[in-house]
């Protein structure tokens, strides 16, 4: 049984809480595309099993679901803990921790609001809230509304092709390879630029140990 068969089979057994039970599935393993469980909705809801509202509001309320999981989870880490396993990984340091949650800090709410609408960020964004400890009303209340636009634009073209939903997921799946490509090139750029300053603090302080070696003393 292929994956958008299971997913139709759990849906029409369980209704609308099948539909949600999937989703919150989905921001908890982003490798479960949320562009193939939502118009999978969509088209099951055309088929009568529940109605199109109801299956909106139920997604909606499974990406909420996981995402507090994902809440909770960053802020069972905290930005200590987050900082020492940072020390521990090659080219990364506390440091860096430190200012990518300052950063988070300042635009913390706009980004989990847009996160909700680029692949893998919109799972993984739900953590550094809860690192920075984002207030829960807010965080509850910017996953509502930017999951609520995904899932509703996704469950509506669903509903709407039916029969064709594999429309929907072909596109999305284009889009969705190219925010992961463009991520992928930022994240090897961000690496390389480290590598980079590892090299030349090490080479500046391999210098400076020299020139201390050579100064004769008083």
């Amino acid at each position: 049984m292929s994956i958008d068969q299971w997913a139709i089979s759990v849906m029409e057994t369980l209704g609308v809480v099948g539909a949600a039970l999937l989703v919150a599935i989905e921001s908890l393993f982003p490798p479960i595309p949320s562009e193939l469980i939502l118009p999978l909705a969509g088209f099951t809801a055309s088929r009568g099993s529940f109605d199109l509202v109801s299956v909106i509001v139920a997604t909606t309320i499974g990406s909420v679901v996981g995402a507090l999981l994902l809440y909770g989870l960053g802020r069972w880490i905290g930005a200590e803990r987050l900082a020492r396993i940072a020390d521990r990984i090659p080219l990364m340091s506390g440091t860096d921790v430190e200012k990518a949650m300052a950063w988070f800090h300042r635009f913390g709410p706009i980004a989990v609001l847009l996160g909700r609408f680029v692949p893998i960020v919109r799972s993984l964004i739900s953590i550094p809230a809860g690192v920075d400890r984002m207030r829960l009303w807010l965080f509850l209340l910017l996953t509502t509304i930017g999951s609520g636009i995904w899932n509703t634009l996704f469950v509506v073209l669903g509903f709407v092709l039916g029969e064709n939903w594999v429309v929907v997921e072909d596109i999305a799946s284009r889009y969705s390879r190219a925010v992961l490509v463009i991520a992928i090139v930022v994240v090897v750029a961000l690496i390389a630029w480290r590598i980079v300053l590892v090299v030349r603090r090490r080479r500046a302080e391999r210098d400076s140990a020299s020139t201390d070696s050579a100064t004769p003393e008083a």
